[in-house]
């Protein structure tokens, strides 16, 4: 069931494009504003560079959560889902890896052009700056699908979904920017691992967070 959930939100995305175009024309257009702003002062830039980068992908995530939720609502998708024999953590894993693909399929756009626009040096260590995208991207993904669960059925759910939304994910992208800083500047891992601890924690933590009570979250 969880194959079938995650590859209709997959096929839904394929013939529509809306949710990954809809996010990387944002962040592109906000790289673009960036490259305009900064490009008398590439250095100054590079050091708040990590903060604005993840600033982008908050702000897709969000736009990317909010359709994906809002597709149930059509037709009463949602309760026709919810109605149906199956568990409902399961909707909860098909929306938290469906999100997750998403944002990392914006990512493939937005991060090479962030790097081209603004003059910035590649990390040497590629492997550990992967696997911090990676794991914050997954971080994000579960707390929004689980945020976005619980305003899916609320008035106004665009504005609920990032007001509780941006509260909830703060540690998360802290330590993520912090710890993409330390691989733009070429710190070792034990220098920045108490960072990459709070990433995987987190994670963890709200996934299975997401999993125990959707079931509750989900119900009218």
């Amino acid at each position: 069931m969880f194959t079938a959930l995650l590859k209709k939100d997959l096929l839904i995305e394929l013939r529509s494009k809306e949710i990954v175009i809809s996010m990387a024309s944002f962040g592109v257009s906000v790289i673009l504003l960036y490259s305009f702003s900064f490009n008398e002062s590439p250095k100054t830039f590079s050091i708040f560079a990590s903060g604005l980068l993840w600033m982008v992908f908050l702000f897709i995530s969000v736009l990317g959560l909010h359709r994906s939720f809002s597709l149930e609502k059509e037709f009463d998708a949602i309760g026709l889902v919810l109605s149906a024999p199956v568990n409902r953590s399961l909707i909860f894993l098909s929306k938290w890896v469906s999100g997750f693909l998403f944002l990392l399929m914006a990512q493939i756009i937005i991060v090479p052009l962030f790097w081209l626009f603004l003059a910035l040096d590649i990390p040497s260590q590629i492997g550990l700056w992967l696997l911090v995208f990676i794991m914050a991207d997954l971080g994000i993904a579960a707390v929004g699908s689980l945020v976005a669960g619980i305003t899916l059925r609320a008035r106004m759910s665009e504005v609920l979904l990032p007001i509780l939304l941006f509260p909830l994910v703060s540690p998360l992208l802290i330590a993520a920017v912090k710890s993409t800083d330390a691989l733009m500047v070429g710190l070792p891992f034990e220098e920045w691992k108490v960072w990459g601890a709070i990433i995987f924690t987190f994670v963890i933590a709200f996934s299975v967070t997401g999993v125990l009570i959707f079931d509750y979250v989900s119900e009218e």
